[in-house]
């Protein structure tokens, strides 16, 4: 038996499901915290788990660098590696390959590159990364493709994604079918909705448990990005999850749950976090900013994080002014606890389907700002 996905309530275009898997069950529209390296960087997996975050991503690129695919298998998998024993997709590595450029060959048998780390060279073939995402347990496996950089000309664009389907029939073969474990297949084809067509239909020939939409959220214009999206949608089969990857923003996801999309992932909540940056319904929160560092109100009133409601903003402005470690935590908590309660509020109102009134005053208070909260421009 492969991955269970069944779909719950609709809203227009907008799902409300809900994923099993072997290590437990997803709801969805759902938001994947970034674990790259067995780790939400700035987080224990009780601070993730508290947020309501049902399913981490993990980076085959990245583990099977270090500490090795192999070593986390001797170990009991990622799950128990990291003491996260609950859902987890890993990607397949071909995003991270992508951003080598300089330091890797690729032809039709996979990727050649070298380490980041220290140089050593490896081979990322379909099947070396299938094997590799079965060492680390994942309940959910991405098929290797090429994700290329957009703008991109046609024809790359074509070639690019005929390679990943190529890669997907030989992903499939190599990936080994056990119950309540599944295999994503991706959708290529740049911004042209004709080779986006043709992927996605290439993939439903070979046959997934899901179908992802990637090369995506690379630069190009969130028009642009919601136009393919609406544009490859109705090529996937209806009763499998979908997958956005690397997106994104707030108002990215948004926008994508309304076109259909099921799961996301990206390590902007993170990354902004370690970089001073809190997301709030008012919108994102500069802390370096000095207009905090005299005041003593919580980071958001309204929020049942403990980052948010607990501190002031002059404390969380303190900590991240003086690089403390502790407000790197805090304001990564904040973020992914603020991407949990969008995705709960989201499912909510897809249920109740009231999703684009929700969404039309999601915008309106996100786009606000913050400085609304205190009646100046």
């Amino acid at each position: 038996m492969s991955l269970g996905f069944t779909l719950l309530a609709g809203d227009g275009e907008a799902r409300r499901g809900r994923l099993a898997t072997a290590h437990g069950s997803v709801e969805t529209p759902a938001f994947m915290p970034v674990g790259t390296a067995a780790t939400v960087k700035a987080l224990t997996g009780e601070m993730v788990r508290a947020t309501g975050a049902e399913m981490i991503l993990g980076n085959t690129y990245h583990l099977m660098l270090r500490p090795g695919a192999e070593r986390i298998g001797r170990l009991g998998g990622l799950h128990r590696f990291m003491r996260w024993e609950h859902p987890i997709l890993t990607d397949s590595g071909g995003f991270q390959v992508m951003s080598l450029a300089a330091r890797r060959t690729l032809d039709e048998e996979g990727v050649t590159f070298a380490s980041h780390i220290d140089g050593s060279r490896h081979v990322l073939t379909p099947e070396r990364s299938i094997e590799i995402q079965h060492m680390l347990d994942a309940d959910v496996t991405m098929q290797l493709d090429e994700c290329i950089r957009l703008p991109a000309p046609g024809e790359e664009a074509r070639r690019a994604m005929e390679l990943s389907l190529r890669w997907a029939e030989r992903s499939k073969a190599a990936f080994v079918a056990r119950e309540s474990y599944g295999l994503f297949g991706i959708v290529q084809g740049g911004t042209d909705p004709a080779l986006r067509e043709q992927s996605a239909r290439g993939l439903r020939g070979i046959g997934f448990d899901g179908y992802a939409l990637g090369g995506l959220a690379v630069g190009e214009p969130q028009a642009v990005m919601f136009e393919t999206i609406e544009a490859t949608v109705p090529h996937l089969p209806t009763q499998r999850p979908r997958y956005l990857m690397g997106v994104g923003k707030p108002l990215d996801i948004v926008g994508a749950v309304l076109r259909g999309i099921d799961m996301f992932d990206c390590v902007l909540p993170t990354r902004s976090g370690r970089t001073g940056q809190a997301f709030t319904r008012r919108g994102p929160v500069n802390l370096k900013n000095a207009r905090h560092a005299d005041d003593p109100r919580p980071l958001d009133e309204t929020s049942d994080c403990p980052a948010a409601r607990d501190h002031s903003r002059a404390y969380l402005h303190h900590l991240v002014r003086s690089g403390e470690i502790l407000g790197a935590m805090l304001l990564s908590w904040n973020n992914i606890w603020f991407y949990q309660t969008m995705m709960r509020d989201l499912r909510e109102a897809i249920e109740e389907k009231r999703l684009a009134a929700f969404a039309e005053n999601f915008a309106q208070d996100y786009l606000a700002g913050d400085l609304a909260l205190l009646g100046t421009s």
